[in-house]
């Protein structure tokens, strides 16, 4: 649909020659040609198929220049559109022929006795126009008389009125004609900004600033633009304006987009994407980015955009060494994201973890194995390195590099090569990886640790044990029980007014036999691990522990498992920088997607804020309950297996109910007053 003329106006600038371009009234597409030449628009909308080049055997029209002007298509006096209009100049190529079908030359069916040099020649001109998010190809059809046609000379061009585009985007157009010549036409343009779109920096903030009037209805979109695929959106909301949109800088990626429209029916949109060179952007690229365990043998690293990327194995063992590549014998792989990858691995060991580097600078690491194959072995990596005449040489991994065996050199390995190398013989040794050139072997070493020590050890244990049995028995059952059982709380960060809802919840349950973990609480050692090293080894030990983990459900937390589950659409900034929940997810979903959740979940949401039917079906397969309508039922599947009898578990809710109560009177304001701390930009969060 038509822009306002302001708008025009504002985009193309005051000076005399911008603003008088020339008008075009109406919505048909025409075109013309030069004295002589006679054209006509026989198809607006054909398939871009352009096929294979097959030189005609006679002269045949050829494109040798391509022309573009910037016109205006109005509908009305001032709602005009910008319109690219293309001039196509010909020339004629090749030597006549004596011609098999005589119809190309335009001649009738009993013209068969006129002279090839004397008739005309005849072409068809196709122009392919590209401009995101649509494209166009319009086919036209010329004809040059007989005493145009100069062999290599130029016989005047085809005009085409117009292709519409939008402000600010980037076209492409390319012609050529048939019968085909061995030549195509190619040209890009960039049409004029919006300058009433602006992107500014304020400290942590970005604002979108829209200066329209306020009588402009338009649609504004943020999206991911990706390299391979469909855009894949973010955010949307229909304004009026003028609007300032603030983003938070942890937002930012290369690769969002930015696309304005007025709300009118068939409405040009304008994409821009400002943050393609943004070094926080980049920052906040890998951050985002994360590796994800398929199967045992495959996985694939998740961004938001597309990236430079190179993966390999590393061996990481205990202790807190950096993890040393195995490259050699294995090589970098080149990494696409979103895109499966396998190594060729015959076994998989919770010690090997992927390495992924851009421009040879590590960037993500992470033991994809370890949750599934439990901790860090301490196990000694062996590389088996073959040559010819079946010559073999083996090396141990250490820290200090890779260690030969047999050696006399003083590291642990060498010290055990003789017994590791009668390991690998008898065949204790794990084999991860073979190939002509070499092998990779994980052989045990915790049978060698302290092995005259052993028997000592033993007595102590046996001392140990003993004793911590008859201080077992002495303890009163109640002291025993009040260390209390294991509560991980998540939670999607809606907005302040949530997060104090939930920390009043997380000190309630902190007064009963519970020990209970949120990232409320964990905020510096977040920011040091991240957000998902963070739940990790949380959730590890709480697991070990035969603890809970509670799902703490609200409009925000809902929106992004949907959006896990289904590719739905979550408000960029809904989840603040410490945010566990998102991180989380990568290990809460294949719990339940493999039934291992019940027993080990639980699920919780507030009455005013969200009904438990809203909550996806997967995540209703472990009890969902409301609070703090339902806080008995709720505390007796916290504190399983030891729940006291009704009556206590009655008083132990109510004393729940009475810390609970004021934090819910401050986020759940009485009718008629306004809802604090409710943002209008993307960054707030949209669960009513």
């Amino acid at each position: 649909m038509p822009v306002p003329w302001f708008l025009l106006s504002l985009a193309l600038g005051r000076s005399p020659i911008v603003l008088s371009l020339e008008r075009l009234v109406g919505p048909q597409d025409t075109t013309h040609c030069s004295p002589g030449l006679s054209c006509h628009l026989w198809d607006s909308d054909i398939l871009c198929l352009p096929g294979d080049i097959v030189p005609a055997p006679g002269p045949v029209l050829a494109p040798t220049h391509l022309q573009t002007e910037l016109v205006l298509r109005c509908r009305k006096e001032t709602y005009c559109d910008l319109c690219v209009r293309v001039a196509v100049h010909l020339a004629v190529h090749g030597h006549w022929e004596e011609p098999e079908d005589e119809e190309k030359f335009g001649g009738a069916a009993d013209s068969g006795v006129e002279e090839p040099r004397n008739a005309s020649l005849q072409a068809q001109v196709v122009l392919s126009f590209q401009a995101y998010p649509t494209a166009r190809c319009v086919l036209l059809e010329v004809q040059v008389p007989a005493a145009l046609v100069q062999f290599g000379q130029s016989v005047g061009s085809v005009v085409y009125d117009c292709f519409e585009a939008a402000l600010g985007s980037e076209v492409r157009i390319w012609s050529y004609t048939q019968p085909r010549y061995e030549k195509e036409l190619n040209l890009t343009q960039q049409l004029p900004a919006l300058p009433w779109l602006n992107v500014s920096a304020d400290g942590d903030n970005v604002h979108l600033v829209l200066n329209v009037s306020e009588e402009q209805h338009f649609g504004l979109s943020l999206y991911w633009n990706q390299v391979q695929g469909p855009p894949k959106p973010r955010w949307h909301k229909n304004l009026t304006g003028p609007q300032i949109i603030t983003l938070n800088h942890t937002d930012l990626v290369p690769c969002l987009c930015i696309q304005v429209w007025p709300l009118e029916p068939d409405s040009v949109r304008t994409n821009i994407c400002p943050f393609r060179e943004d070094p926080r952007a980049h920052q906040n690229l890998w951050r985002a980015a994360r590796l994800r365990l398929l199967t045992l043998q495959s996985w694939l690293l998740d961004a938001p955009c597309s990236l430079p990327a190179e993966a390999a194995l590393c061996w990481q063992a205990p202790g807190g060494d950096p993890c040393q590549p195995l490259v050699p014998p294995l090589s970098w792989e080149n990494v696409t994201v979103d895109k499966v990858l396998e190594f060729p691995l015959l076994k998989v060991h919770p010690n090997l973890c992927v390495q992924v580097n851009s421009w040879e600078k590590l960037q993500l690491q992470e033991c994809l194995w370890a949750d599934s194959l439990g901790p860090l072995k301490d196990d000694v990596l062996l590389l088996e390195t073959r040559g010819p005449q079946d010559n073999r040489s083996l090396c141990a991994l250490e820290p200090s590099g890779c260690t030969s065996l047999p050696s006399k050199a003083s590291t642990r390995a060498a010290r055990l090569g003789e017994y590791l190398l009668q390991d690998l013989q008898s065949g204790q040794c794990l084999q991860l990886w073979d190939d002509d050139l070499g092998a990779l072997w994980a052989c045990p070493m915790d049978k060698y640790i302290h092995k005259r020590w052993a028997l000592l050890w033993l007595a102590c244990l046996l001392f140990a044990a003993a004793l911590s049995l008859i201080l077992l028995l002495k303890k009163d059952h109640a002291k025993a029980a009040a260390r209390g059982r294991a509560a991980l709380l998540l939670y999607s960060a809606d907005d302040s007014g949530f997060e104090r809802l939930v920390g009043a919840l997380a000190s309630a349950l902190c007064q009963l036999p519970l020990r209970v973990a949120v990232d409320l609480w964990s905020r510096r050692e977040m920011s040091a691990q991240g957000p998902v090293a963070w739940f990790h080894a949380q959730r590890r030990q709480n697991l070990q522990e035969g603890g809970v983990v509670v799902l703490l459900f609200s409009p925000g937390a809902v929106a992004l498992c949907s959006e896990w589950l289904q590719e739905g659409v979550s408000a960029p900034g809904a989840h603040g920088p410490h945010d566990a929940f998102r991180a989380s997810l990568s290990c809460v979903l294949p719990d339940f997607l493999q039934g291992r959740a019940p027993g080990r979940y639980v699920g919780a949401c507030f009455d005013r804020l969200l009904h438990p039917d809203s909550v996806p079906a997967l995540f209703r397969t472990v009890p969902v309950f409301s609070l703090p309508s339902q806080l008995p039922d709720f505390l007796g599947a916290l504190l399983q297996p030891r729940a006291p009898r009704p009556g206590r578990l009655q008083e132990r809710a109510e004393q729940v109910s009475r810390a609970l109560q004021p934090a819910l009177d401050s986020y759940f304001h009485p009718p008629g007053t306004p809802a604090p701390g409710r943002g209008l930009g993307p960054g707030a969060g949209d669960g009513t």
